[in-house]
């Protein structure tokens, strides 16, 4: 099944006893019993409720895994995978993530004993200098959020294998239309599905794929037990925004092709992060493990009162948290979304006050073009 089409025909389709074309939303909390123990598969919508479960079908489908479970929101997938873990182990995370993963890792679940550091994924040999003898996983963000930079799933994954480390990928960015690092060897697929999957501002959710049923029992149980579980209707949302994934995604990446081209030439960039750029240091890895290069382009205008400047003359993007909506949305990271990473953290990892993000929408190029042009100038 070709992409395209898995986006409409994957997971389950339609509902066999009335014939509807879509999965009903499923609104119940409980489920009548035959007997005791003997039910129709679900029994309490926490452990399992029939809209939910044929999302978690979809993104098992999608991403080319064993199962899948949907939560209540991205961090709330992050937080119960890193839950599989016990008090002293170890995980080496990708430097340059999300502000709210390295947030939860280093505010929240190092107060349960788990330890992580921080090193710059790119390099292969920086992840092989960072391994411990309670190393567990390798959790990887590629593209990351916001410099843009890209890891070799296959070879990270390989040498994860080959430590006896679980591997972890954050594929929010690229989406399963672009990118399944299953396929290339993770073991473990997460996404905020409030971005491109739901691709409309309209929800807030997580998603997670595993590869073994082993993965499936533990992360079940964590669920389960845990309960930061997506609701039925959130559940449908995402369902409905999976059939159009494919086509917006292949309409973002045309806009951001033309977008990039333009910022690169304007003089008052002084620096642009996009893989699609043919001088991006790992441009080759992002064309052979992914479809697409994607919407997210960040780019430095030297100073915070210029960014300011930027965002005060914008018209069609909008000034927001989040990314991968159908509009184009803006952001300065260092204010925004990594303003939980400390200030001398941000300022070793590149992300200046200068710095600007852009989540390229489904308008008209020209017209976002002309809209840069105007904040630009």
């Amino acid at each position: 099944m070709k992409k395209l089409t898995q986006m409409i025909h994957g997971g389950i389709t339609g509902d066999a006893q009335t014939g509807a074309v879509n999965v009903p939303v499923y609104q119940v909390s409980t489920y009548k019993q035959d007997k005791v123990g003997e039910h129709k598969g679900f029994e309490y919508s926490r452990t399992g409720n029939p809209t939910r479960h044929a999302l978690e079908e979809l993104i098992k489908d999608l991403e080319g895994g064993h199962a899948g479970f949907a939560f209540g929101s991205g961090m709330a997938a992050i937080s119960a995978v890193m839950m599989l873990f016990s008090s002293g182990d170890h995980v080496i995370m990708t430097d340059d993530v999300y502000g709210g993963t390295y947030r939860v890792m280093t505010k929240v679940l190092n107060r349960l004993g788990i330890e992580s550091d921080f090193v710059d994924t790119s390099s292969l040999q920086n992840i092989k200098d960072a391994i411990k003898p309670n190393t567990k996983a390798l959790y990887l963000e590629t593209p990351t959020n916001p410099l843009l930079k890209i890891t070799d799933i296959e070879a990270s994954a390989a040498l994860a294998k080959e430590k006896g480390l679980l591997t972890i990928v954050d594929n929010t960015f690229s989406t399963p239309y672009w990118q399944t690092p299953i396929t290339q060897g993770a073991d473990i697929v997460l996404h905020s599905a409030t971005k491109y999957i739901g691709g409309h501002s309209d929800v807030v959710a997580g998603l997670v794929a595993v590869n073994s049923s082993e993965l499936a029992e533990e992360l079940h149980f964590v669920q389960n037990s845990t309960g930061g579980i997506l609701g039925p209707q959130d559940s449908w949302l995402l369902i409905r925004g999976v059939k159009t994934l494919g086509l917006r995604m292949e309409a973002t990446e045309r806009n951001t092709e033309k977008i990039v081209a333009f910022l690169n030439e304007h003089p008052a960039v002084s620096k642009i992060y996009y893989p699609g750029l043919e001088e991006h240091p790992n441009h080759e890895i992002a064309r052979k493990q992914s479809g697409g290069f994607g919407g997210m382009v960040s780019f430095d205008v030297g100073s915070q009162e210029k960014a300011d400047e930027v965002l005060g003359k914008l018209k069609y993007f909008t000034l927001a948290e989040s990314l991968g909506a159908v509009e184009s949305l803006i952001s300065v990271p260092a204010r925004m979304t990594h303003a939980s990473i400390p200030p001398e953290r941000r300022k070793e990892l590149g992300i200046t006050d200068g710095l600007i993000r852009i989540s390229v929408g489904i308008e008209d190029a020209e017209d976002l073009i002309e809209d840069l042009r105007t904040a630009l100038s």
